[in-house]
């Protein structure tokens, strides 16, 4: 009896279980700020991944990605959604790295956990591409390991300290968005997608 109690409570709000997406895209400080205030997003946490080097740190990724792992109620926004959103906030088209930050680090990818994922995944990608008519260089990748990024890398968006810029100290929510308005993030992903676009 409890537990079809529970299961009905559960059902009115919403999946039982939470899903996971893994995605890179260019620094993992803006892939973060974007999806935190996606509607069924619970989580967002930065780290490396697609690499083979075991325990990589900021110092040393090489071969990695900087990447997220996205938590979400698929009960909510689904995967698909969650992934044709990811494409709609980075430049699709740039295979050499995302904006100012250049370089493999900082590529784009789509990594899969499963069959369903990378069905998923494929079809985003196919829409997207008809959507802008051109060719997607973001890969759809097997996920592997992913490594969890230093503390001070989670939620760097919202931090209260001074950093000192290229314009002077700032307190270090400032100092992310100037870094992020320098690089031309925002611009260009709307250059690409227009209204569609996701940036933050």
């Amino acid at each position: 009896m409890l537990r079809m109690v529970l299961a009905m409570v559960v059902g009115l709000a919403g999946s039982a279980t939470a899903e996971t997406a893994i995605v890179a895209g260019g620094c993992f400080w803006c892939v973060e700020a974007d999806f935190e205030s996606v509607k069924g997003v619970s989580e967002v946490v930065s780290g490396y991944t697609g690499g083979d080097s075991a325990n990589p740190t900021y110092r040393n990724h090489e071969g990695h990605y900087e990447a997220v792992e996205i938590t979400f109620d698929p009960g909510v926004i689904s995967y698909g959604e969650v992934i044709a959103k990811f494409l709609r906030s980075v430049d699709v088209l740039d295979a050499g790295g995302q904006f100012c930050d250049r370089g493999d680090a900082y590529r784009t990818a789509i990594f899969v956990q499963d069959t369903a994922q990378r069905k998923a995944a494929e079809a985003a990608v196919a829409e997207a591409e008809q959507v802008l008519g051109q060719k997607i260089v973001t890969p759809v990748l097997n996920a592997g390991q992913f490594w969890i990024a230093e503390d001070y890398h989670q939620d760097y968006y919202k931090g209260a300290g001074i950093i000192l810029t290229r314009a002077g100290p700032k307190k270090q929510s400032n100092a992310y968005k100037f870094y992020r308005k320098s690089c031309g993030r925002d611009a260009r992903v709307r250059e690409l997608w227009g209204a569609e676009a996701l940036t933050h």
